[in-house]
């Protein structure tokens, strides 16, 4: 173990100590390991105490690694997480360069499915391109368009900025599905695009006040919205349907 995951692992003794309030020390393996994002856990297994931190972590300031510590085992022991620890932590993690980092990861190791933009019956390029010049003036850059590899409705769509893909539920490709349903999901994904996610604070906000004015221009929003709650029940039953 180098001198600086002996030194986190110190850490995380004085954690528990100090929560549990015990004087004897927990057999603790700490290690580094190659998540693709900013992803750490904490396990318990035979008395051991097993935690995995991200490799793209690895060179955090030490009061950042320390807060980290009592994060992780105050969760772990389900007590209360200390404020001046999240602050430390999150204002560690929300650097560019950290970020910059994990992106290219997931653009290197991340694995993403894609199948085809041309469904049964829609054609999701088509739908792209469509909405680009009406909402957008065809500013929304060129992006990877795809069905999902099964059909879901829990998700009907998403937006991966690492890959710079659009990814819309199978479920959707249906002749019982109106086309709006299927532009409006195409929008609200395009409209990541338009609107970045923000970070503050190291908490992420996707959906500002400004994302949701500008769904609601959406010509068809309520209709898409309405329709989407009354059918959901009928999208489940068909993803589960063998």
């Amino acid at each position: 173990m180098t001198e600086s995951l002996l030194q986190i692992k110190n850490f995380y003794e004085q954690a528990f100590q100090t929560l549990e309030k015990k004087s004897q020390t927990r057999d603790i393996d700490v290690r580094f390991y190659p998540y693709i994002g900013i992803n750490h856990t904490i396990r318990v297994r035979a008395e051991k105490v097993f935690v995995r931190l991200a490799e793209v972590c690895s060179d955090l300031p030490l009061d950042a690694q320390r807060a980290l510590a009592f994060i992780l085992v105050a969760k772990l022991l389900r007590k209360k997480v200390l404020p001046q620890a999240l602050e430390t932590y999150r204002s560690s993690i929300k650097n560019q360069e950290l970020r910059e980092k994990v992106t290219a990861n997931k653009r290197e190791r991340g694995r993403k499915i894609i199948t085809t933009a041309k469904g049964t019956l829609y054609d999701l390029d088509e739908i792209f391109a469509h909405l680009n010049q009406i909402y957008f003036d065809g500013k929304i850059p060129e992006t990877v368009l795809t069905w999902s590899a099964r059909k879901t409705f829990r998700i009907l769509g998403h937006h991966d900025s690492a890959h710079e893909t659009i990814v819309v539920s199978r479920s959707l490709d249906a002749p019982k599905v109106p086309k709006y349903v299927v532009e409006f999901v195409v929008f609200h994904e395009m409209l990541h695009i338009f609107h970045p996610t923000i970070h503050r604070n190291g908490r992420r906000y996707s959906h500002t006040p400004e994302f949701r004015r500008s769904e609601r221009q959406f010509a068809y929003f309520d209709d898409a919205e309405n329709w989407i709650e009354r059918n959901v029940k009928n999208l489940k039953r068909e993803a589960q349907r063998k």
